[in-house]
Parts: structure tokens; C-alpha cells; sequence
């Protein structure tokens, strides 16, 4: 009888997991892509919502996905809002976004575009994503990749960058929804346009310039302004349900802001993101 209740118990436990179901938690995945093993971590929540939202956090000059986790604040916020996190490894601790930037992908012409594309595909495949809730945030040149993926693609339903901006071409983009986070005293990628101090020496369009650019793309009107503090948040409702904002903080730097600095990144980056779908 014992045998027979354990065999029982075993095969109550086996139908109640879903076949190919995915653990909580963070694994390291590889890729095969384009000739290379290329790495990324997926953090899955206990309480995963299905279909679940994906958001791909891309990691800043000389970090990882591994440093990205650990800084942001995704996970927590995941595990409570039951969407999944994906953190792409850079080849050499960097991006190759367009407009030249940055270190080895940009003088190796690594394909990016390419391989987060297929991060995104692969997590598809391994588990049930909401193929329209997919988002790209980043900070400093994973901010700039984010604006390169929404500027060479069109699977993310909005973008949120931080301490970034845009470089080269953006000929034909699709229409999204960007929130901007800058500080007016960044120094490696200034707010106002000119050449950074940093290791990359990044010179971009201003961020309120680029801020403008994307409103026009997704035609929106002109924008509301409330100020709190030191943060300024512009926000311009679009066409299609779309929004283009953009929060200043007056005297912030090269950094992703904290709760403790008065405004809540990871926070407000998901409240803004989680609107929206292709």
C-alpha cells in the first residue's frame, strides 16, 4: 500500500509541473550565435504570470549582465510583477550600437542587433512570453543599444533608457514608446550634446533634441511638464495608445537613480513599460 501511495504521489507531483516548465529563479544560458558562444542570465519568477512580459536589461560600458542583475533591481521587482528578465552578456563588456560605440563589438562589427534579437526568440521558445510585452532597458551604452534596437527593430513594445542617448542612423523607426532618464550633470554622456569625459568620449544629440526626435517619430503632441523637486518629467501623449517622456534630474550624473536619491528607476521604469504592447 505504502508503494502503491508513493507511485501515486510521484505521479500527482509530475502532472502538476508543466512540461518544459522553466525553475524560479536565475540561470546562465548560452547561445550559439554567429560563429560564438554568447551568454545571457533569465531571471523567472515563483509567480509567473502566463503569458509573461519580458523585459531585456542591457548592461552598461565595461559591466555585465551579472553586475546588471545585482545593481538594478529587476529581480525583486519581477518576482513581485511576475514577468521575466533577461540580462545579455556584451562581448567584451560592451555593445555595438550604431554611430561607432563601443570598444571591441563596435572595431569587430559584432552583430547585436542580432544576438539580442535571439536572446529574445530563444526565451520564446523556452517558456510562454507575451510576444507584445516585450521591453529593452540599459544603462549608458545599453541605453544607446536600446535606442539602436528600437531604431533596427520592431519587436519591443517600448524602450527605457538611462544615462544613454542615440547614435547614427535612425532612418526608419518603428513607432515607440520611450521613457529617457538623464541627470543634467552626467559627464560621460552630457545632457546637453556635447563630448563626454568618459572612456568612449560619446558625443550625441542633446537629450532634449532626442527627446523631440522621438516625439515627431511617433507624432505626438506637444508635451505636459510637472516638476518635483529636482525631477522634471515631460510627457507626450501619441497616436496608438503610444507615449514619449522624459525625466530630468537636475544635478544627477552617470548613474542609474535610486529610491534613496528621491526617484525610483526600476520602478518607474516598469510603470511606464508595462502600459504598453505591439
Amino acid at each position: 500500500m505504502r508503494i502503491l501511495v508513493g507511485v501515486l504521489l510521484l505521479l500527482l507531483t509530475a502532472c502538476s509541473v508543466p512540461r518544459g516548465a522553466t525553475p524560479a529563479g536565475t540561470a546562465e544560458r548560452h547561445l550559439s550565435f554567429d560563429g560564438s558562444d554568447r551568454t545571457y542570465l533569465v531571471h523567472v519568477p515563483r509567480d509567473l504570470k502566463s503569458p509573461a512580459p519580458l523585459v531585456v536589461m542591457l548592461h552598461g560600458g565595461f559591466g555585465s549582465a551579472q553586475q546588471a542583475e545585482r545593481a538594478y533591481g529587476w529581480d525583486d521587482l519581477a518576482d513581485r510583477e511576475g514577468f521575466v528578465v533577461a540580462y545579455p552578456n556584451g562581448v567584451g563588456r560592451a555593445w555595438n550600437t550604431t554611430g561607432g560605440c563601443c570598444g571591441e563589438p563596435a572595431r569587430n562589427g559584432v552583430d547585436d542587433v542580432g544576438f539580442i534579437t535571439a536572446v529574445v526568440a530563444a526565451i520564446e521558445k523556452d517558456m510562454r512570453i507575451d510576444s507584445t510585452r516585450v521591453y529593452a532597458t540599459g544603462m549608458s551604452n545599453g541605453a544607446i543599444m536600446t535606442y539602436t534596437l528600437a531604431c533596427r527593430t520592431s519587436i519591443f513594445a517600448a524602450i527605457a533608457p538611462v544615462a544613454g542617448t542615440q547614435l547614427g542612423d535612425c532612418s526608419k523607426p518603428t513607432p515607440t514608446s520611450v521613457i529617457h532618464v538623464h541627470g543634467t550633470d552626467d559627464k560621460n554622456i552630457p545632457y546637453d550634446g556635447s563630448r563626454g569625459t568618459g572612456f568612449a568620449k560619446i558625443q550625441g544629440v542633446a537629450i532634449p533634441e532626442l527627446d523631440a526626435q522621438w516625439r515627431t517619430i511617433d507624432n505626438c503632441a506637444a508635451p505636459t511638464v510637472r516638476v518635483n523637486g529636482v525631477t522634471t518629467i515631460q510627457v507626450a501623449t501619441c497616436p496608438n495608445g503610444r507615449t514619449v517622456e522624459l525625466v530630468t534630474l537636475a544635478g544627477g550624473g552617470h548613474d542609474w537613480p535610486q529610491a534613496s536619491n528621491g526617484f525610483d528607476t526600476t520602478a518607474e521604469l516598469w510603470r511606464f513599460l508595462s502600459q504598453y504592447s505591439t
